[in-house]
This record gives structure tokens, C-alpha cells and sequence, in this order.
């Protein structure tokens, strides 16, 4: 296996602890802060909100940095807003501080997500996806759970510490184990919004931004969503993310091998009904531990069991601009996780926490309306392009 994706998957994990383990100490936030859990979680959504807006941003102002050196002051930023978040005498203070760490976020995800694309041939590219967002979906198999259980025996603060720390061993290991690679072709921010213009492409950054909120309007909450199988208990919490980080490491990971082999349409459209269901169960199994249990099997399979088929389709439709559409795609999920943060608030104020899953499973089952729909657009495009050669072979 290639070492350089390998270390890309390191900074991955970074981040993904970072963007998993608030929601599982969010009551302990709310508490230790004094503020109601809505205003806790926006968090969550500052992060997030941060780094989708960013991430266009940052792409086309240092296009010209190698990227290593970008990579390197991505993860040099995150950590210091993680340092801030661990310290924070305040929600104010919180709250900035998720700003600065989605901007060092906001530095490196896109660029390792497009350098691993970059490092391997075509046909492998889905896979070669996979394995730097393995380092993603394994922060939701350790680093979430191993997280929120410091959380449970310390003290939230205590798992920022070691979210920090988990960072600067990636920083770490950019630094020693990564080689110099030529910087990105510098490209304008308007020409990286450009390919928006494609309908196409635009359905199916709609189609991430929606799934993705669907999502985590469950997951920014799931202390609450869960609170009936968990009794409230920070290790019984932490064992459910552990299994769903498991989860979703190897929907990651089997999505990876099944896309390259089978094309991405059916993948996208499995997942997201899949995921769609599941949620619609959720008032009814996650009141029990094994029911809970099962909603977060699946949930971990199919949310991302997502990701890779969905890159890997808009590298089909427009493979010149893979390095942009990635950064767009990562932009769109963090505004659905965003959003997530917001609508999940409100929703918990006005539903029990299982019942949280009827509003996800409506986000996706939308997300799912605009899949099919794209699905349609591509193949009706593909058959017109088509006709023209196949009308001069028969002449």
C-alpha cells in the first residue's frame, strides 16, 4: 500500500476525531458551561460552517504552496484551535475557537483528499478515496469513542487535550514520512466555483449537502437520540460510536472496491435508501441497547458507505477538475453538517431525541429524490453523446 496515502489517512483521523467527539460530550459542555444543549451544539455547527466556507477559499489563495507546506500549517492551525477549545473559560470562547480549528481543517482536507486521488492511476482512484477517508471513518471507530470515554472518566476538557494531541502526532507524521510534491495548478476562486454551472455536478453536491445533513441532525445530538438505550451513561454511549465507527470504516472501505468494480449509481442509491429506513426505525429500536445497536450498524455502512461513490462520480463527469469538485464536495457535506447542527437544535426542542431520526430520514429520502434524478441527467447525457458515433459507425 502506497505509504503516502497511508499519511494522508493520518491527518484524516485528525480531523475526523475533531469533527465526531464533540457530539459525544456535549451534555458535559452544556453543563460545565453553564448553557442549554442547543447553544452547546453549535459547536458542532461553527466547525463545520467554518470549514465549508473556507475550504474554496484557502484552495484557490494557496494554490501555489506546496502542499505539503499546506498540509503542514493546516494541521498546525487545528491544533491550536483545539489547544483554545481545551482551555476556553466560556461558550464565547468556545465558539471561536471551533472557528480557527475548521479553518485548519478547512486547509487540509481537500488537499489530501485531492493528492491521493492524484498519486494513483484512474482505475484506482476510488480506492486510493478510500483509504484517506479511511483515516475520516476510523477517527469515528477510535478516536470518537476513545474520545468521549475520557470524557466520561476526566472531563470534556480532557478530550480536547487529547484531540490536540492526536493532532500533533499527524503533524508529526506529515512531517517525517510525507515527501514534497508539487503544488496544485493555481486556479482562481471563480474558476474553482465554475463547475457549478453543470447541472450535474450541482445535483450531486445537493445530493451530498442534504444526505449529510440528515445524518448529523441525528448524530450531533445522538447523546440525546440514544439517551433511552444509554441511561445516560458516557461508557455505554462510547461503546455505540465505537461500533458504528466500525461500521462505517468498512462501508467506506467495501464502497471503495464495490464503486471501482460496479460504477458509483447503485452504491449512491442503496446507501441512501438504506440509511433513509433506517432512521425511520430509529423512534422505534434505539430505546432498547441491541435496537440501538442496529440502527448504528447501518448507519455507519450506509452514511459512509456514501462518500467514496459520490467523489467518484463527480471525478467521472468532470475528471480535468477532480482537485476542485473534492474540495466542493468536502464543502458541501461540512455545510450539511452545519446546517445539521441548527436544524437538530430546534428539533430538540420540539421532539423526544429518537424521534430526531424522522427528520433525517427526510433529509435523505430528499437526497435520495435528487440521486435518481441526477442519475437520469447522466445517463440521458451520456446516450446524447453517444448517438453521434454510433449514427458515423453505421454510415
Amino acid at each position: 500500500m502506497d505509504r503516502r496515502l497511508l499519511v494522508l489517512a493520518a491527518g484524516m483521523f485528525a480531523i475526523g476525531t475533531d469533527s465526531f467527539v464533540i457530539a459525544g460530550i456535549l451534555p458535559e459542555v452544556a453543563q460545565s458551561l453553564d448553557v442549554s444543549i442547543a447553544l452547546a451544539g453549535q459547536m458542532v455547527t461553527l466547525y463545520a460552517l467554518s470549514y465549508a466556507l473556507l475550504s474554496p477559499v484557502i484552495a484557490a489563495l494557496a494554490a501555489h504552496w506546496p502542499r505539503k507546506t499546506l498540509l503542514l500549517a493546516g494541521l498546525l492551525v487545528f491544533v491550536a484551535g483545539n489547544l483554545i477549545t481545551a482551555i476556553a473559560p466560556t461558550i464565547e470562547w468556545a465558539l471561536a475557537s471551533r472557528l480557527l480549528a475548521g479553518l485548519g481543517a478547512a486547509m487540509f482536507s481537500p488537499t489530501a483528499t485531492a493528492t491521493g486521488a492524484s498519486l494513483v492511476a484512474p482505475e484506482k482512484r476510488a480506492s486510493a478515496l478510500a483509504i484517506v477517508i479511511a483515516g475520516l471513518t476510523s477517527a469515528t471507530a477510535l478516536g470518537s469513542p476513545i474520545g468521549t470515554f475520557i470524557g466520561g472518566l476526566a472531563s470534556w476538557r480532557a478530550t480536547m487535550w487529547f484531540v490536540t494531541i492526536v493532532g500533533l502526532v499527524a503533524m508529526l507524521a506529515v512531517y517525517l514520512l510525507l515527501p514534497r510534491i508539487a503544488p496544485l495548478p493555481a486556479i482562481s476562486l471563480r474558476q474553482r466555483l465554475s463547475p457549478l454551472k453543470d447541472k450535474r455536478i450541482a445535483l450531486t453536491l445537493l445530493t451530498t449537502l442534504l444526505a449529510y445533513a440528515g445524518l448529523f441532525t441525528v448524530y450531533t445530538y445522538v447523546g440525546v437520540a440514544l439517551g433511552g438505550a444509554t441511561g445516560g451513561k458516557p461508557g455505554v454511549l462510547a461503546g455505540l460510536l465505537l461500533l458504528w465507527g466500525v461500521a462505517a470504516t468498512v462501508g467506506n472501505l467495501v464502497a471503495g472496491k464495490l464503486t471501482d468494480r460496479y460504477g458509483s449509481r447503485a452504491i449512491i442509491n442503496v446507501a441512501l435508501a438504506a440509511a433513509a429506513l433506517n432512521f425511520v426505525a430509529m423512534p422505534l429500536l434505539a430505546s432498547h441497547l441491541w435496537g440501538a445497536a442496529l440502527v448504528m450498524a447501518i448507519w455507519g455502512l450506509c452514511g459512509w458507505g456514501l462518500l467514496v461513490p459520490q467523489q467518484h462520480r463527480l471525478i467521472g463527469l468532470a475528471p480535468a477538475a477532480a482537485p476542485l469538485l473534492l474540495g466542493l464536495n468536502s464543502a458541501a457535506l461540512y455545510v450539511g453538517v452545519s446546517s445539521a447542527g441548527l436544524i437538530g437544535g430546534v428539533g430538540v426542542n420540539l421532539l423526544t431525541g429518537a424521534q430526531l431520526g424522522y427528520l433525517g430520514a427526510a433529509f435523505l429520502a430528499a437526497a435520495l429524490g435528487l440521486a435518481l434524478h441526477t442519475s437520469r441527467l447522466i445517463g440521458g447525457q451520456a446516450a446524447r453523446a453517444a448517438a453521434p458515433v454510433a449514427e458515423k459507425a453505421v454510415s
